[in-house]
């Protein structure tokens, strides 16, 4: 599910305060706009990825011999497996 730009860009404000709030991060106004920019490359591409993920746990979903209902128990127990195994591949989650 992707977010509006809007709430990419309000995130950015969140996560670029709290940076600074925990001194993660110096203060530099001058290069506030370009590190907001970066933080907002990054959300979207790691939203980029979790929307193949799902695109791919879903058609193996599909492409199982057994169809499951999605919604069901079992769709969402073989769903959130699938999923898992991407994110592993994909080096964002230990397996």
């Amino acid at each position: 599910m992707m977010l509006s730009e809007d709430k990419i860009s309000h995130l950015s404000h969140v996560l670029l305060g709290q940076l600074y709030d925990l001194d993660l991060l110096e203060l530099d106004e001058d290069r506030e706009g370009e590190i907001r920019r970066e933080i907002k490359r990054t959300i979207v591409a790691e939203l980029r990825v979790g929307e193949e993920i799902d695109e791919l746990a879903r058609r193996k979903l599909l492409s199982l011999s057994k169809k499951l209902v999605e919604g069901s128990a079992e769709w969402e127990v073989v769903y959130k497996k699938y999923f898992r195994e991407e994110e592993i591949k994909r080096g964002r989650a230990s397996g």
